[in-house]
């Protein structure tokens, strides 16, 4: 996700958050909706967002593996599957058809599935909590730069506890690359810049075994393991929209997601 200058303000009473990567500036900001999250939620924040759907509150169910993706389309699945707890953002028929519609806009291919994806995109939600990212991506609102819907969106959370949330099924395409979301799975990692995500013992060891498991599970190359900041050098990076086609964030850059991808190639996959 972006550096977006201001990670949070309070307008009027109602907390501002920044808005989520694949379409947004790196300063625009989205409102917090009403969401049932761990403390209460002010009547302003409530009365802001009435249309919107509520977040549902954080589940204390054990964890499962993460949705199974179509048989035929990924590598060795022998690495074991770290534990990833289900915390889905509404993603109906309505946001699936306006994700197809911006497929068809940007990538020409008039779907919302996510078929054999060949990228991965760490990023970092400059947020200090779980409930504030996934408050920004749950209600389906356009962005606030290019006004276009679906919202944003990630696949995954990792939080500094090295819990893992999983927000959207790997089937779908999520908004949160620019260029990439046609083939990319997203990957928000809770935190204010990359060196605290990489200073955080515990939420790093999460990211690199999600990251590897998904890596192996689809035969992704190492290198096209990246952070935002480097989506425009992606040989997979296309986009037909000219506004978006130079379009990226500042956060994960080259030298942190080279430490990144160092300490990501230990964990090596499976021989099929």
């Amino acid at each position: 996700m972006p550096l977006r200058g201001i990670a949070a303000a309070v307008v009027s009473g109602v907390m501002v958050l920044a808005a989520g990567c694949g379409g947004t500036a790196s300063t625009t900001t989205s409102v917090l909706i009403a969401a049932p999250a761990r403390s209460a939620v002010s009547p302003a924040v409530a009365s802001a967002r009435k249309a919107s759907a509520p977040a549902p509150a954080r589940k204390a169910s054990a964890p499962t593996p993460a949705s199974t993706p179509a048989p035929g389309r990924v590598g060795s699945s022998a690495l074991v599957a770290p534990m990833i707890h289900q915390w889905p953002i509404p993603f109906g028929a309505t946001r699936k058809r306006e994700m197809a519609a911006y497929s068809l806009r940007h990538y020409g291919e008039d779907t919302y599935v996510l078929s054999g994806p060949k990228v991965i995109v760490e990023h970092y939600t400059e947020t200090t909590t779980a409930q504030q990212a996934y408050n920004t991506f749950a209600p389906d609102v356009p962005d606030n730069e290019f006004h276009e819907l679906p919202n944003t969106c990630a696949h995954f959370l990792v939080e500094p506890s090295g819990r893992i949330d999983q927000l959207v099924a790997l089937s779908l395409r999520c908004r949160h690359t620019t260029g990439l979301n046609w083939t990319a799975i997203g990957i928000e990692n809770v935190g204010l810049s990359d060196q605290a995500i990489l200073q955080d013992r515990a939420q790093l060891a999460a990211s690199l075994r999600l990251t590897a498991w998904l890596r192996c599970l689809y035969s992704i190359a190492l290198k096209n393991v990246i952070g935002h900041n480097e989506s425009l050098s992606s040989p997979y990076h296309r986009d037909r929209v000219p506004a978006f086609q130079h379009q990226t964030h500042s956060d994960w850059n080259h030298a942190d997601m080279h430490r990144y991808r160092g300490l990501l190639g230990r964990h090596s996959c499976p021989r099929a």
